[in-house]
């Protein structure tokens, strides 16, 4: 299939490109840069450097080149900044996000497979979150994308679109060419490798007093890779037409911020220095997700989600981009 990415020059949507060239599809990156790397645009995909709400440029794009299906990961990410600038957010993530779906539908493209987010449940009634969890974001970033669901269902039921949208939890690891590099970073296994790199200052951990074994936050973190194939499950199964709405990619396990950083120092052999702070506001004490729908709908597991995996494919791409994609391991 010729499948159309946006935002393919991040860190999801470059290791999702790797995946599907890998499989055997011909793919078209559509990325302005703003975010994304250049580094990480695979060489074998075709680039066009455009913001995805250019609906001129989009369209140009779509009308010379036949396009099989759409992945859909570009847009604004981070959630302490929608707090203080909803509005970007809600230009990117649904009004962009809108007038790109229409020259897409336009177009006659019916698959359509959209990155999302557990942001969109808010704070957690019970664990693990299943997809049936009620949707209540307590910031911008997490309502932006539950109102793009919205509307990929209600485009569903007028104009026969086949979509999933895929709620990440945390996004971690690496392959071997690509990885997280965030200017700034806001993840916590990228953040425990600078400190390894950079050991000047202590690591924060932001709470101990949380009601979890060791009183730090607990989270679900998945492969990087895992997330991106659970993407070509999708985009098979909305071509098909036999499933759609939003799935969760979890593990279905937890790992707090304490054994998380254990795990990075086991992996790098160094000690790291860190300090309790503050907890953070809004920060609920466990994420973890079910993955259960996707499982039984998609066929889809976490292969490669073991912590130690995890960190250790972070810690070989860390070591060779020891600055991110604007360096390289020297020669």
């Amino acid at each position: 299939m010729k499948v159309l990415v946006t935002g393919g020059a991040g860190y999801v949507g470059s290791v999702c490109v790797e995946e599907l060239v890998t499989a055997g599809h011909e793919i078209v990156v559509i990325d302005d840069f703003r975010s994304g790397h250049r580094d990480a645009v695979h060489p074998a995909a075709q680039l066009v450097e455009a913001d995805f709400g250019d609906t001129a440029a989009v369209r140009r794009l779509l009308q010379k080149t036949h396009i099989d299906a759409v992945m859909h990961f570009a847009g604004e990410t981070l959630v302490t900044k929608s707090m203080t600038d909803p509005q970007s957010y809600f230009n990117a993530n649904v009004a962009s996000s809108i007038d790109f779906l229409g020259v897409v539908r336009e177009n006659g493209v019916k698959a359509f497979i959209f990155s999302s987010t557990a942001a969109v449940y808010g704070e957690p009634i019970a664990t693990p979150i299943t997809e049936s969890h009620s949707t209540k974001p307590i910031n911008a970033y997490g309502e932006s994308k539950l109102m793009f669901e919205r509307v990929l269902e209600w485009y569903r039921r007028a104009y026969s679109l086949n979509y999933i949208a895929l709620r990440y939890f945390n996004a971690a690891g690496a392959s071997s060419a690509y990885g997280e590099a965030h200017s700034p970073e806001s993840h916590l296994v990228p953040l425990l490798l600078d400190s390894v790199v950079h050991p000047a200052q202590k690591f924060v951990i932001h709470g101990q007093d949380y009601d979890t074994q060791d009183g730090t936050c607990v989270r679900d973190y998945v492969h990087v890779v895992d997330i991106a194939q659970a993407h070509l499950l999708a985009m098979e199964t909305v071509k098909l037409g036999s499933h759609h709405g939003a799935y969760n990619i979890g593990s279905s396990h937890g790992h707090s911020v304490l054994q998380v950083l254990r795990a990075v120092e086991q992996v790098t052999g160094r000690e790291l220095p860190f300090r309790i702070g503050p907890r953070r506001q809004g920060d609920p004490a466990v994420l973890v997700a079910s993955h259960q729908k996707l499982a039984t709908d998609l066929g889809w597991s976490p292969r490669f989600s073991d912590l130690q995996n995890i960190v250790r494919s972070a810690w070989t791409w860390k070591q060779r981009h020891p600055v991110g994609y604007d360096s390289r391991e020297p020669s």
